[in-house]
């Protein structure tokens, strides 16, 4: 069955609150962290990336809640969830955590526009013990649509996370926590650094 090509669509044929439902939190507006697929579409998505904003970053997530969710799965360049669409212009930073199919093997595919936080979640990861690989063709992240290069600087990051390795995340709070420390510091490291930056050019 083929997925809704927009909310709009989606929305006409499914119920709010019964097929799906949307969480969000308006936190720090710097970072937003983002499951659009979350729920029942790609299975525990939503809780890394709840995890991942903690207390202090922006959150949301659509998630589907009917057995049968995939035709919920509106593709990352088409995403225009009204909540989502307006979350997503005030933040400066947007990563989007997404699920990989594979079952066998434990990977997170990070891609996006935006390369220098990339490079450093891929960093970070590696040195907390998860396994990077370079994004297949269609899970790059480079659509400049994709939901996570919407926000202010138009560029973002888009986390594809094994199913392997979601089990995981969801089973073992210790693995989960390594996980969300590597990416916040990914993060923090690349706020101070345009702090930095920030205050260079303004001397």
């Amino acid at each position: 069955m083929n997925s809704y090509k927009s909310f709009k669509e989606l929305s006409r044929h499914e119920v709010d609150g019964k097929d799906y439902r949307t969480r969000i939190q308006l936190r720090d507006p710097r970072v937003l962290i983002m499951a659009p697929h979350g729920g029942k579409i790609e299975p525990a998505t939503e809780i890394i990336a709840e995890a991942i904003a903690g207390e202090d970053y922006s959150f949301y997530s659509f998630e589907g809640l009917k057995e049968d969710s995939q035709k919920l799965h509106i593709e990352s360049h088409l995403f225009d969830e009204p909540k989502a669409l307006k979350a997503v212009e005030k933040a400066d930073v947007v990563v989007t955590v997404h699920g990989q199919i594979d079952q066998k093997k434990e990977f997170v595919m990070v891609g996006g526009l935006h390369d220098s936080l990339r490079l450093e979640i891929i960093r970070q990861l590696e040195t907390a013990g998860f396994q990077t690989r370079t994004p297949t063709e269609g899970l790059m992240g480079t659509d400049p649509q994709n939901i996570c290069n919407r926000g202010k600087s138009k560029q973002g990051v888009q986390l594809e996370v094994s199913r392997k390795v979601r089990d995981l995340l969801r089973a073992n709070k210790n693995e989960l926590q390594k996980f969300v420390n590597a990416v916040r510091k990914a993060i923090q490291i690349y706020l101070i650094s345009e702090n930095f930056n920030a205050s260079i050019s303004c001397e």
